[in-house]
């Protein structure tokens, strides 16, 4: 599912969690291998993918089918590939792959495409078109295909053979944005522009279009063309030289369309492309894919293709030559007929879901055959077994009255699941309804949700089994099945849930060792051991592990609930409160800065975010020395990583044609230097004083009339937008090089500095860049910073350099649930994914939106978890840090999020475990709260330390001493990226090596049930952990205050 929802990165992390489990899986390794292999290669990451897909080929037994479709993906891959000698070698090895494939599987009409494809690079044009006429052949007809042939036809000057190429190729895909493009392309090569922007129109409205920016200036300069020719006797001197100025590019346009410079398509294949091995492994699911759109790039060969007599008949007899002497193809709705006759000499079958061949298919003796002559043989044949090609035309050339929703094949829908209302919060209570119930859990916990117990007892969805496509659009999601398993206590394979997850018991060879274990089973007494017991009563409850088991080691505080998004507040806020003022403090002086409330003021719950106004001058901070004039002298090779985004309001998201409001935010990342980011945020400042300039000539060449209907035209329709780049995380931790910046904001109050004794993240013992170092942005108008709360809720501080000015938007931590639930309606990661909210849907839905200013000098504090998103209305830099107060509220929320990221498989950049007990070594803590938090954090750890070393013992499994020193970073696991606390569990092989890779207890066991292949490290002794459990007590507030 992340796969088809395009989250890569997430789909990478669960395949190979689920190809390092050895216990059985609804997919086979050779699938998992595959999935893993083609996700490096839809990333790009070329070199890993090639790996992987050799290693596939070099195991035993390997079916045919599957040896054709690796082979296959390697071709196609190669083609993809940016040269690394010359295009020539690299299409010759793509070549090779294919034709191998093709040995091993000949009916594979993905792999006769593919090749055409390559064929069609190196301008082998015979050999192009004897790929595709096999593909047709063997697979169901392909609007890739037909695209693909279609600039085949027009690069050899065949247009009217091109003209019923793309139309087949629109009738099969009627959002095949490539299509319209290279259709456009053809209008505009016979000097037809408003037939053109018909086409291209279509094409920005396809969700396939990867390159709407460009189309957009380009059907822009199109209209602007058309209207000025139009009104060529009522142009002023200035109009008239912009007019001739456009005839020039449009004159050069045609040209330079024949080099068919478009976007290369992705490693998508069809649905058609689906193996007979694949349905033998996966019987469940039948289409989980549809693949995406592909065209044909251009070649250097442009001898005639075919002898064709109908296609020299067409042009001679059919076309008509207009004034400038180019060629004209028919667009009115007098050539209906004519259009009708073309479409059906290759007519498609489309209706009742049915294949179809354009072709009519023939003997073995006439394959030789040229496209061109086999229309013209068949072409009284098949006239009239086409009855979509009138209403075909009137697609093509009724284009401006056709919905967008008629332009897509197929709509996204989302499968039905047969379980629960939120998968995620089912697999939760799966989890927790089997887990024991460890120290201090009481009965409040166990009755949360009673009614959904009863549910996840009776119902556990499994996966389907996915056949290895390596197609990853989501149009035929709506094909997937979800089977559901009923009873799981009564399942013959014993299954159990461990982790949220499906364990099949049978199959674990582990016979000394306990599993951790989630099922109910005989627990320590909850009245034995608490907060208040001594490290000795805990020790002795620990014994007797093997027949109690393992518990997972959960830090959550005594009754509190499963970690899950909450529910909006009740009852809602009137729509008067959905704006509230945000919270500022206006310093006049030093003594302001450092008076005691304002540190209460910032960190009480109520106030999710404070603005600090005029911070710096009470200061009398040097905001210079983080200007972009100071960086460049001080560092100016300093590596930065710039986003480069679409310009737009800062209270709407658009997507890029400008059609409709999302929430997906999209950027693209890269990396610079400041020097070089410092010469683009210069020259965009010039450029933006020479277009306001302009503006302001344009403006008084037009009458007040002209200008009204300008305004109502941008008003219709948003964009087309510009491109602008952002510079972000920066870091400016190395103490040599920013010495002067680092000692500057000592000035500030010890609450929000980067280092202070009451600061949580200082405690760490090690850097986390961007948490307990200091972080620069550098920006120009429009650069976003897309919703988040930051890492493990901690809170955050802004302050701004200037000269411009930035836009925030906060909306408070009790309702990210609400957020979160509107990431998941439109197909996005809370937690991973870039968002941008649709401040009306929030309004909607009741969500309160603070929203503010920040001026040069102003500090904006980020309450702990608090939501936000920022845009730059001017030219400016930013520094920004995270701090964590002391406080109970702060450590709660981080501990929830901590937990609520291990159920996400999100990695905690705050080691919470790590640093509770660092907390517990460095501060006496008075807050009763937080010191029943942190202890009981401290009582579980202890406890499963000291189980886990007792279970290891008793099977007989050495603890090697490892040890580690104060500035060592917290450990976490390879494979899931859980934090992983004292006990550490290495591969044998990296234990010789002095190459660590840590595991955690539960990734071991699913590697290796018995551990037999992995060394256990220990880095604490328990008598040092013993000791400082007995040592962390609750102090009095004169006596903390004193320390």
């Amino acid at each position: 599912m992340f796969k088809v929802n395009t989250d890569y990165e997430s789909s990478l992390k669960h395949f190979r969690l689920a190809l390092f489990d050895c216990n059985l899986c609804t997919l086979s390794s050779v699938e998992i291998q595959f999935h893993i292999a083609h996700l490096y290669e839809t990333q790009r990451k070329y070199h890993s993918a090639k790996e992987a897909y050799e290693q596939l080929l070099q195991k035993e037994n390997l079916p045919v089918q599957v040896k054709a479709t690796i082979l296959q993906q390697l071709g196609w891959m190669h083609h993809n590939m940016d040269p690394i000698d010359d295009r020539i070698s690299k299409e010759r090895y793509a070549i090779q792959y294919l034709q191998k494939s093709l040995e091993e599987d000949p009916t594979s009409g993905q792999s006769w495409y593919y090749l055409g494809r390559c064929y069609s690079s190196i301008g082998k044009v015979q050999d192009a078109f004897v790929s595709y006429r096999q593909s047709i052949d063997k697979s169901e007809a392909s609007a890739d295909t037909w695209c693909s042939i279609g600039v085949l036809y027009q690069q050899q000057n065949q247009p009217m053979d091109a003209l019923q190429a793309y139309i087949c190729a629109v009738q099969l895909d009627h959002g095949h944005a490539v299509a319209w493009m290279d259709l456009g392309t053809l209008y505009e090569s016979c000097s037809q522009p408003r037939d053109a922007i018909k086409c291209y129109l279509n094409a920005t409205r396809s969700k396939s279009c990867s390159n709407t920016s460009t189309l957009a200036a380009r059907i822009k300069l199109l209209q602007q063309f058309e209207h000025l020719r139009a009104n060529k006797d009522n142009l002023n001197p200035t109009q008239r030289l912009m007019l001739d100025k456009l005839e020039t590019q449009y004159t050069l346009m045609p040209q330079q369309q024949n080099t068919f410079s478009l976007p290369r398509n992705c490693t998508n294949q069809t649905s058609s492309t689906r193996e007979p091995w694949r349905k033998q492994l996966s019987k469940s699911v039948q289409g989980l894919y549809k693949g995406s759109t592909s065209f044909l790039t251009g070649f250097n060969d442009q001898q005639p293709l075919f002898s064709t007599e109908s296609s020299q008949y067409l042009l001679t007899s059919n076309t008509i030559k207009n004034q400038n002497g180019h060629l004209s193809l028919p667009s009115n709705s007098s050539q209906v007929d004519y259009l009708g006759h073309l479409s059906s000499q290759s007519c498609i079958a489309t209706s009742g879901g049915q294949k179809g061949i354009a072709l009519e298919k023939e003997s073995k003796p006439s394959r030789k055959r040229s496209l061109g002559s086999e229309t013209s043989m068949h072409a009284e044949n098949t006239s009239n077994s086409c009855p979509d090609s009138k209403r075909l035309s009137d697609n093509v050339h009724q284009i401006t009255g056709v919905d967008i929703s008629n332009l897509n094949c197929r709509d996204f829908m989302s499968p039905n699941l047969a379980i629960a209302d939120n998968p995620q919060h089912s697999a939760l209570l799966v989890e927790k309804a089997n887990d024991s119930m460890d120290i201090g859990t009481c009965d409040k916990v166990r009755s949360t949700y009673p009614a959904t117990h009863t549910k996840i007892d009776n119902y556990i969805f499994s996966l389907p089994s996915s056949s290895i496509s390596v197609a990853t659009s989501p149009k035929s999601i709506e094909q997937t099945n979800i089977h559901t398993v009923s009873n799981f206590n009564s399942s013959p394979n014993g299954l159990h849930i461990i982790n949220g997850g499906l364990q099949n018991s049978q199959m674990s060879v582990n016979v000394d060792l306990p599993r951790v274990n989630s099922e109910s089973s005989p627990q320590i007494p909850s009245m034995t051991v608490s907060i208040h017991s001594s490290s000795a009563e805990v020790l002795k409850a620990c014994r007797n592990v093997d027949e109690n088991g393992l518990t997972n080691s959960h830090i959550l505080l005594d009754k509190c609930p499963p970690p899950r998004p909450p529910n909006s507040p009740y009852p809602p806020l009137p729509k008067e409160k959905l704006n509230p003022p945000t919270p500022s403090i206006y310093l006049e002086n030093k003594r302001d800065a450092f008076f005691p409330p304002l540190h209460q003021f910032c960190t009480n719950p109520k106030n999710p975010v404070t603005v600090i106004r005029g911070l710096a001058g009470a200061l009398k901070l040097d905001l210079g020395l983080f200007s972009t004039k100071t960086l460049v002298e001080v560092n100016n090779e300093h590596i930065i990583e710039v986003r480069t985004q679409l310009l737009q309001p800062a209270e709407e998201n658009w997507d890029p044609t400008g059609t409709k409001k999302i929430w997906r935010y999209e950027s693209n990342s890269s990396r610079t230097t400041i020097a070089k980011y410092a010469q683009y945020q210069a020259s965009s400042f010039q450029e933006s004083l020479r277009e306001e300039n302009e503006r302001k000539t344009h403006l008084k060449d037009h009458s007040d009339n002209e200008s009204v209907s300008l305004d109502n035209a941008r008003m219709k329709r948003k964009g087309p937008f510009k491109t602008i780049k952002s510079g972000i995380n920066i870091d400016l931790s190395d103490i040599k090089k920013w010495k002067l910046q680092l000692h500057e904001l000592t000035k500030l109050p010890a609450f929000v500095r980067v280092v202070s004794a009451g600061n949580l993240l200082s405690h760490v013992g090690y850097t986390i860049l961007g948490m307990n170092t200091v972080q620069l942005y550098m920006k120009v108008p429009g650069s976003r910073t897309p919703g988040h709360q930051e890492n493990n809720n901690f809170c955050s501080v802004n302050i701004n350099i200037g000269p411009g000015d930035c836009e925030w938007f906060v909306v408070p931590e009790d309702y990210w649930g609400v957020l979160n639930d509107f990431c998941e309606k439109n197909n996005l990661n809370f937690l991973m994914s870039s968002w941008w909210p649709n401040l009306d849907d929030l309004y909607q839905a009741n969500v309160p939106v603070y929203r503010f200013i920040q001026r040069p000098g102003d500090l904006v504090w980020i309450n702990a978890g608090t939501v936000h998103w920022v845009q730059a209305i001017g030219w400016c830099n930013n520094i920004a840090w995270n701090v964590g107060p002391l406080t109970a509220s702060q450590y709660k929320l981080a501990v929830e999020r901590y937990e609520w990221n291990k159920l996400q498989n999100v990695k905690s950049v705050v080691p919470m475990v790590h640093l509770s007990w660092n907390m517990a070594r460095n501060i006496k803590v008075s807050d009763p709260k937080l010191f029943e938090m942190i202890k009981y954090c401290l009582l579980k750890v202890l406890k499963q330390c000291q189980a886990l070393r007792e279970a290891l013992v008793a099977a007989g499994k050495e603890v090697i001493w490892h040890g580690r020193t104060k500035k060592d970073p917290a450990s976490y696991c390879c494979i899931c990226e859980v934090e992983v606390f004292n006990l550490l569990f290495v591969t044998s092989e990296g234990n010789l090596k002095k190459t660590y890779e840590i595991y955690c207890l539960n990734c071991a066991q699913k590697s290796s049930g018995n551990l037999e292949n992995f060394v256990v490290l220990e880095q604490y002794k328990m008598e040092d952990l013993i000791q400082v459990y007995n040592q962390f007590t609750l102090v009095s507030s004169l006596s903390s205050s004193s320390c």
